[in-house]
């Protein structure tokens, strides 16, 4: 291992276009960016852990939603730059593209979306703190807006090293200034399970727990994609007693892959690139797919496993009711697509293609039993998928032939432009018919769902297009699903999609039930930010002339003192609306539906992985994780997705 010294640190360019445009390089100035600073600062130390020198990360939110990020790596150089003519310190934390992992020999892989690093951090905080401790001494550095306040000074001796970074998010810049423990909490458990052997440890000084302590978590993995993969699956039933475990390195890429089977019919393939979640997959997920095409129909067609099948046998067919997670390590990775989440290295395509198949061969060979078992289920599939295309051709072909090929329950609106129409999904005909009473004709549509859809969560595909109610929204909103399962959205009729069920269980869960029919069939709606959850009130307080609803119990509190005046609490009358019915078209109207006065949620994958796991709890067979989910989150009364 060659040294780590300033001069390593190279220099690429300046940092003034950040704060001018702080989305192209952390995303968004909303809750996304602003979890996305903590990242940063993390995968620095991330990096270091990589290289062998770090094994403890500490994350802490205080108590004013700044963050510390503490790590027992090298520290970052403190001594003097050489072209630079600065402390290598203030040069990585105040030059955009400046730092080790951009010189070969310090890092061979390093995290970071895209790359812009810790000086990123600084030029979007306030105010930053940074103490580095290495060679026996402590420095610190201080900042305010990316600018320092003073050079880089020696402050003491130590026994230790790391590097303790502490930032202040400017509210100059974000909307959002809050930071979300759970948020921070699955990131760390994710890179926990994607590094094996480091310790994660979240602390939040701004809440304690009953005991009266602070609310920390330490996040560990020994087993790393195993554990990830058991962790992901702890709610579904296995097909296999163990998950297939692949792992090795070529040409300096590494490649590590747990896949296990269940008994449900979706796929669900999970794919990092040094790190970072490649939601839009890329060339080692299609390295991935066609090695276990290859290895799987080759074994099944050797063992005559497919032989009494009338049709091919697809590629699609050995993944269903697979959890896969890939992860791979690249020297220098090219990330292309709208959110730069997609790997476009041609040469990882063959490389994970190599790994994977030797080793998914091997397991086949060497374990009969489970690969009876997968090819049982894959012949299954194979069954199903034949079954499940004929029902998507009914459903559009229904609609072709049938003039307009609308649901006959759909009320639609005058407009024929997405862009303004918007789509109510209504639970029951009789607050369907308030709402088609309340509704503004000229751009919004309702669609009365009759009970409880079904739950597509423990449904064959081809049961799923045999679903009336399904059907229906399938047709209503003018998509389909490709023979790949995408979605063609070429004629997506409204670019609002709006669930509004009544404010009790029933509800709640029938609202669970149709974004579980989104995320596992519509997925692309929920990305693109089309899907949205109606919030009516759950109360009205009024007395004489004079009332008002509220959305929450704290509303409803100060409803009733505004309300009570004289402090005659009595004389208030206090309505709890449980359904929708129970309000009339105007109410509905002024409340829920007018564009003016309502408040929609919009529904965002905050983290696929984590969203996978949770529609599996809620929605699967397996009972003791959904009631312990159920008990912890209770006191939110809502679920929060």
């Amino acid at each position: 291992m060659s040294d780590y010294g300033a001069d390593n640190i190279q220099v690429l360019e300046g940092l003034e276009a950040v704060r001018k445009r702080p989305a192209m390089y952390i995303g968004d100035v909303g809750f996304k960016g602003l979890h996305h600073l903590v990242y940063e600062v993390v995968d620095n130390s991330i990096d270091e852990a990589l290289a062998g020198h770090c094994d403890t990360i500490d994350v802490i939110i205080n108590e004013d939603n700044s963050i510390t990020v503490q790590d027992n790596g090298r520290g970052i150089p403190v001594a003097m730059h050489t072209k630079e003519k600065r402390s290598a310190l203030e040069v990585v934390m105040t030059v955009l593209h400046a730092g080790g992992k951009f010189d070969k020999g310090s890092y061979k892989v390093s995290g970071g979306l895209h790359g812009v690093g810790v000086s990123c951090v600084n030029a979007l905080s306030s105010a930053v703190k940074v103490e580095v401790e290495r060679d026996g001494k402590k420095y610190e550095q201080e900042y305010e807006r990316g600018k320092p306040v003073y050079t880089v000074r020696e402050i003491g001796s130590t026994d230790r090293r790391g590097t303790t970074t502490t930032f202040k998010p400017d509210h100059e810049i974000f909307t959002i200034l809050e930071y979300k423990y759970e948020t921070l909490a699955n990131r760390l458990r994710e890179l926990s399970f994607l590094n094996k052997g480091i310790h994660l440890n979240l602390k939040d000084l701004r809440n304690k727990d009953e005991n009266g302590e602070f609310i920390q978590e330490e996040f560990f993995s020994e087993g790393g994609l195993i554990e990830f993969v058991q962790y992901l699956d702890m709610a579904r039933t296995p097909l296999i007693p163990e998950p297939i475990y692949v792992e090795g390195e070529r040409d300096d890429v590494q490649v590590e892959l747990a896949l296990q089977y269940n008994t449900t019919y979706n796929e669900n393939i999970h794919s990092y690139v040094n790190n970072i979640n490649t939601i839009e997959g890329g060339t080692h997920v299609s390295g991935f797919r066609r090695a276990m095409t290859r290895v799987f129909k080759s074994y099944g067609e050797k063992n005559g496993f497919f032989k009494k099948l009338k049709f091919a046998i697809s590629g699609d067919d050995f993944r269903e009711g697979m959890t896969a997670l890939l992860s791979i390590k690249v020297p220098e990775p090219q990330f292309e697509g709208q959110t730069k989440t997609k790997l476009g290295n041609s040469e990882v395509t063959g490389i994970v293609e190599t790994i994977s198949s030797s080793a998914l061969s091997n397991f086949l060979e060497e374990n009969p039993t489970a690969a009876r078992a997968i090819m049982g289920k894959v012949v299954l599939a194979a069954t199903a998928r034949h079954a499940a295309r004929k029902a998507r051709d009914m459903v559009q072909r229904k609609g072709a032939m049938s003039g307009s090929g609308l649901p006959g329950k759909l009320a639609d609106c005058s407009s024929r432009d997405p862009e303004v129409s918007e789509l109510f999904l209504v639970e029951g005909d009789s607050a369907g018919g308030t709402a088609k009473q309340g509704r503004d004709r000229m751009f919004q549509a309702i669609l009365p769902l009759r009970g409880k859809i079904l739950n597509v969560e423990k449904a064959m595909e081809h049961k799923i297009y045999e679903n009336e109610e399904i059907k229906n929204i399938f047709t209503a909103l003018g998509v389909h699903h490709r023979d790949d399962k995408s979605l063609n959205m070429d004629k997506l009729r409204y670019k609002k999609i709006i669930i509004m069920c009544d404010a009790d269980v029933d509800g709640s869960h029938i609202s669970t039930l149709i974004l579980t029919f989104y995320f596992r069939q519509m997925k692309e709606l929920v990305e693109q930010g089309l899907v949205y959850i109606a919030q009516p009130p759950l109360y009205r307080v009024s007395k004489g002339k004079d009332f008002q609803y509220c959305w929450s119990e704290e509303d409803r509190e100060s409803g009733v003192d505004r309300l009570a005046k004289g402090g005659n609490r009595d004389s208030v009358k206090i309505q709890r609306y449980k359904g929708l019915g129970e309000m009339n078209a105007e109410q509905l109207w002024e409340t829920t539906m007018d564009p003016d006065t309502r408040t929609l949620r919009r529904v965002t994958i905050e983290s696929a992985v984590e969203a996978d796991r949770v529609f599996a709890m809620l929605m699967g067979d397996e009972v003791p994780p959904r009631r312990e989910f159920i008990e912890t989150h209770a006191k939110y009364a809502k679920i929060d997705i």
